[in-house]
């Protein structure tokens, strides 16, 4: 009874740039998102990944250039794109170069379009990307003169759109006159857009984009200085940090220096002060953070923190300012936080699925509610909450004590309880954390990693040991150690780099965290649950994953090269489709 979510790659608001492309399989000397596969009898056919379908028929890349022009009624109702004038012809036949003749990208090139419509170029060879088209050094259309950057360019006046012509010019619809040309409009109106679209296929790349935005400060001291003693670490640090009055200073050069350990902070001792550090932070015995309901390595905020530190809000703002610092000097913070946590520093909705792998029972309640009338439990619009051992009824609405959860009402029942269970009775503890946290990293800047990635930024990657991995892994369904496709699984993870691996993890187990002790104590939703790898569904569907029970449902592929496609693609992009839950 439990639904599954299978990866789909995030789609970003205009306001979160820089956005992410959709990256879709092309084939050299095909149109872009077309890939040529062979089948069982060697035979060539074609997919389509734009629209999903496939052919025998091998598509052609136009290249014919017109000499009317069309109006954009009929472009707009055709699907086919404005043509140049004689005049335009012209210009382009006497700077013609052979790889505009022949209308294609060079080798390794893929066009696509930011989320405002703007066509971006990917160059696969150096994994980079640019607004500058790759065949057009020399414009193909001589626009006015002017001293602007087309990066300078702001957002197109309203009802118009922009679109790339076959041979890979720009043009531009104007909805309201439907005219086409192939002026900028916005030559008159000049804004900043923002730097092109960043390659987003891998994690490195993102953080490599993201260590470059970091700005650094000219106008702080050389180095921020503490001195520690090692036995009050947290008192100490927590006295010196929070009474900073300008948090830029805490971006200058760290110098730590232990209690009578004199010596030169090239670094090792900032990274000992951090794990450290995060020993003491995050230890449920100081009341802040508490184990999640599930397992005892993911935390969580401790929502009686206040009952257990009057001065508990100062300490989330400090732990905010530490974990700043420790991204923006690139250290890393010796704990793992519970999805939510992630989701709520991206200001991401936290939705049903994310209850799994926190509160399984709950998460079962929640889930039978939703799938059934509800009506005859008498449940209301109350939650009950322990207290010291005592426990307490909590309204979720104004006179919730007399609104019986209904069939109509269920699916507001179930929203306004996980926003209890993970918004609302941490809401000023986030607060406290996020301010100390953004004082050191920009907001928006942030935003261009999903919350698997901001784990990762956050608390790093860790080692992964395959060997242990497989030794503590369990089959089903058919599946065993000798399988041919279980053969062929244990080559892709050899084959991952250390950040797939850990996707992989995050995507059957809801976290990137191996116990202390290895796999053999991996924990699911009901106290110990091994890795296991379930032989589910057919060929052409890709493999889903049940975090609360460790489980990986990969179907019976047919070749090891359809098994590393789908596997990457599902771990990839874990946002929203039919794969993980």
């Amino acid at each position: 009874n439990h639904s599954s979510r299978r990866g789909s790659l995030q789609t970003y608001r205009l306001e979160e740039q820089p956005a992410h492309p959709v990256l879709l399989p092309t084939s050299s000397g095909l149109p872009p998102g077309w890939e040529e596969r062979q089948d069982e009898k060697g035979r060539s056919y074609y997919i389509d990944h734009n629209s999903r379908t496939t052919t025998w028929i091998k598509p052609v890349v136009q290249i014919a250039v017109e000499t009317s022009q069309v109006s954009a009624a009929q472009s707009i109702s055709t699907g086919r794109q404005p043509q140049a004038t004689s005049s335009d012809s012209s210009q382009q036949s006497s700077q013609q170069q052979p790889e505009m003749e022949q209308g294609i990208l060079p080798k390794g090139w893929e066009v696509r379009h930011a989320p405002n419509g703007r066509p971006f170029f990917i160059d696969h060879n150096t994994k980079t990307t640019t607004w500058e088209d790759p065949r057009l050094k020399i414009s193909a259309h001589p626009r006015r003169k002017t001293s602007l950057d087309p990066v300078d360019l702001g957002p197109l006046p309203p009802g118009w759109e922009e679109r790339t012509h076959t041979d890979g010019r720009i043009f531009f619809i104007n909805h309201n006159t439907k005219r086409t040309q192939w002026e900028d409009p916005r030559l008159q109106n000049v804004a900043i857009t923002g730097p092109a679209v960043p390659y987003s296929r891998d994690y490195k790349r993102k953080y490599e984009f993201f260590r470059k935005k970091l700005k650094k400060q000219s106008d702080i001291p050389n180095r921020f200085e503490m001195k520690i003693h090692r036995t009050t670490i947290l008192e100490d640090s927590y006295r010196r940090i929070i009474a900073v009055k300008r948090a830029d200073f805490l971006k200058a050069r760290l110098w730590i220096e232990f209690d009578g350990e004199k010596g030169l902070d090239y670094g090792g001792v900032a990274r000992e002060w951090f794990f450290l550090l995060s020993k003491e932070m995050f230890n449920p015995y100081y009341g802040l953070f508490e184990y999640s309901a599930t397992d005892n390595y993911t935390l969580q905020i401790n929502p009686n923190s206040g009952l257990c530190n009057e001065d508990h809000l100062s300490y989330f703002k400090f732990i905010g300012r530490v974990a700043g610092m420790a991204v923006y000097h690139g250290k890393l913070l010796d704990a793992f936080f519970i999805r939510p946590f992630y989701k709520m520093m991206l200001q991401k909705p936290i939705t049903l699925h994310d209850m799994e792998s926190v509160d399984s029972e709950y998460y079962n309640s929640l889930r039978w509610i939703l799938e059934n009338d509800p009506t005859e439990l008498d449940l209301r619009f109350m939650v009950d909450e322990e207290l010291f051992g005592q426990t307490h009824q909590h309204e979720l609405k104004s006179g919730g004590s007399e609104i019986v959860v209904t069939n109509k009402n269920k699916r507001d029942y179930i929203h306004l309880v996980i926003q209890w269970r993970f918004v609302s009775r941490v809401q000023k503890q986030m607060t406290a954390f996020k301010e100390g946290f953004f004082e050191l990293i920009p907001q928006d800047l942030i935003k261009i990693f999903d919350e698997n990635e901001l784990e990762l930024l956050m608390c790093g990657l860790g080692d992964v040991d395959v060997a242990d991995w497989k030794l503590h892994t369990k089959y089903k369904n058919g599946y065993n150690i000798n399988h041919q496709v279980i053969q062929w699984f244990w080559k892709a993870v050899l084959m991952m780099d250390s950040e797939k691996r850990i996707r992989l993890l995050q995507f059957v187990t809801g976290t990137s965290r191996v116990p202390m002790n290895g796999f053999a104590e991996l924990y699911g939703s009901n106290g110990p649950q091994l890795f296991t790898v379930e032989q589910w569904g057919t060929p052409e569907k890709l493999p889903r994953a049940h975090t609360c029970f460790n489980r990986l449902d990969l179907p019976p592929y047919d070749s090891f090269e359809d098994l590393w496609d789908k596997l990457l693609l599902a771990i990839e992009n874990t946002q929203g489709f039919d794969g993980v839950d």
